[in-house]
């Protein structure tokens, strides 16, 4: 390889009640209390992590119209709990995961840069979408909007919010006490819009913040999520593939379509999520691994997890027997309440399952584990150090957002056994370097704009 070693982005997840974590394990702490949060920024900051990752829970999901243990997203507050993280750490980004369907652009705008503000520069957004019309009961939107207005109003609101953060320019805040003089001029924070899901005008309440803009980030891998991500849309987009020859091509494609753009390189970001399972030997990590994908996916969480395909009460078939028999209803009421459907044809997506079930000799949660329960990086330190260095410096990522199954403690061992390894081969910064997140993922600063953009 020649040139200098790709530096990798790190960011830090921490996940909620569902089969990803094993809240019930003994030195599991608490998934809604703010140490828990905390632990998990402080270690990340400690292992000079990019920034801090949090999902936001707008409902509480249901099954059969009960909420059940095994899947809550029950949690306080996104923006609420990173802006109280910002007093708690110096470095680390904190980036929030806020709906564009059920938000206002003027108010999130408001809440993003103050959080950019309070943070000194760390803000970031990702910027999701819904049809969940049952999450929409929630909200005065309700679930009216149509599946193909999402990416229309997601547009819109990017558009609405990047304007509102541009009506001011960095030096609109005069502050003279000798004059009396506070603004540079009398229209700083006018704004107007007018398109097809929003009409708004008026004045934007917080003064230009240290980024200008929050860092965005955006989920999808369609053509049209492709060209919303090169075109000038996300700073970093999240990547599903886990494998280099997958990878690869759509590395490339980003970064094609983004260069047609005329955007410099690197100026998007691909980032894959997923877990990790560290062993002293790779024996000891494929067993530890095995023994956490039984913890995080029990008989009852298995049949839960094929029930949001079959769409269908699997409650009456045996665990460790074989797959359902039945065909899948997707046009009946939804058993699961509050969950994204991940499969969009679910008879391909069954058959599928029965083939592998088949030729795996697999039982019904066999099967679960092996479709919902794997870690992406499961070895000894320096085989995970190996295989994460590898796939950026190949051009699989730019790097990687990682959670562990056990809050909050769970991060401490890859800060303390892979990231020394990491800064050891010159792919991880041993300092942080600039003061914002910006200047952290090396993405260039949005111009201050002159004049005040109206119209």
């Amino acid at each position: 390889m020649t040139g200098p070693r790709k530096q990798i982005v790190l960011g830090a997840y921490l996940g909620g009640v569902n089969h990803h974590t094993v809240w019930s394990d003994p030195a599991a702490g608490s998934q809604i209390a703010f140490s828990s949060f905390k632990h998990v920024a402080r270690t990340a900051e400690r292992g000079k992590f990019d920034f801090f990752f949090l999902a936001e829970g707008l409902v509480l999901r249901e099954r059969l119209g009960r909420i059940f243990d095994q899947d809550v997203i029950g949690r306080p507050d996104t923006l609420t709990v990173l802006a109280a993280l910002a007093d708690v750490t110096d470095h680390l980004g904190l980036v929030a995961t806020l709906n564009s369907t059920f938000n206002e652009p003027f108010e999130l705008a408001r809440q993003l840069a103050s959080l950019d503000h309070l943070s000194g520069g760390r803000a970031g957004w990702n910027i999701v979408t819904s049809s969940d019309a049952f999450t929409g009961a929630n909200f005065r939107r309700g679930g009216f909007l149509r599946r193909e207005d999402r990416y229309v109003r997601a547009q819109e609101f990017l558009a609405i919010a990047r304007r509102l953060w541009n009506s001011w320019a960095d030096d609109d805040v005069v502050a003279d006490q000798q004059s009396g003089r506070f603004l540079r001029r009398p229209d700083a924070g006018a704004f107007a819009f007018a398109g097809q899901q929003f009409e708004v005008s008026g004045r934007f309440s917080v003064p230009r913040s240290p980024q200008g803009q929050p860092v965005i980030l955006q989920a999808g891998v369609s053509p049209e999520g492709r060209d919303f991500a090169a075109g000038g849309g996300p700073d970093a987009i999240f990547s599903p593939y886990w494998t280099l020859a997958e990878a690869q091509p759509f590395y490339r494609d980003i970064q094609q379509r983004a260069a047609a753009h005329g955007r410099p390189p690197g100026s998007v970001k691909i980032l894959p999520s997923g877990a990790f399972v560290l062993g002293d030997t790779e024996a000891d990590a494929i067993e530890r691994h095995h023994e956490i994908t039984r913890e995080q996916i029990s008989g009852r969480g298995a049949q839960i997890l094929l029930e949001t395909v079959w769409n269908r009460d699997l409650s009456g078939y045996d665990p460790d027997g074989p797959l359902p028999d039945v065909d899948p209803e997707p046009e009946a009421p939804l058993v699961i309440q509050g969950r994204a459907r991940l499969h969009q044809n679910v008879f391909e997506t069954v058959a599928r399952w029965r083939a592998i079930a088949e030729e795996n000799d697999y039982s019904l949660r066999q099967l679960a584990i092996h479709e919902f329960g794997h870690a992406e990086f499961v070895g000894t330190p320096t085989q995970i150090a190996d295989r994460l260095d590898s796939f950026v410096q190949n051009d699989g990522s730019d790097g990687f957002i990682l959670g562990s199954h056990l809050t909050p403690g769970g991060l401490d061992e890859f800060v303390d056994r892979v990231v020394p390894l990491l800064q050891e081969r010159g792919s991880l910064r041993a300092e942080y370097e600039g003061t914002t997140l910006r200047d952290n993922l090396g993405l260039p600063a949005p111009a201050s704009p002159a004049t005040r953009a109206a119209g």
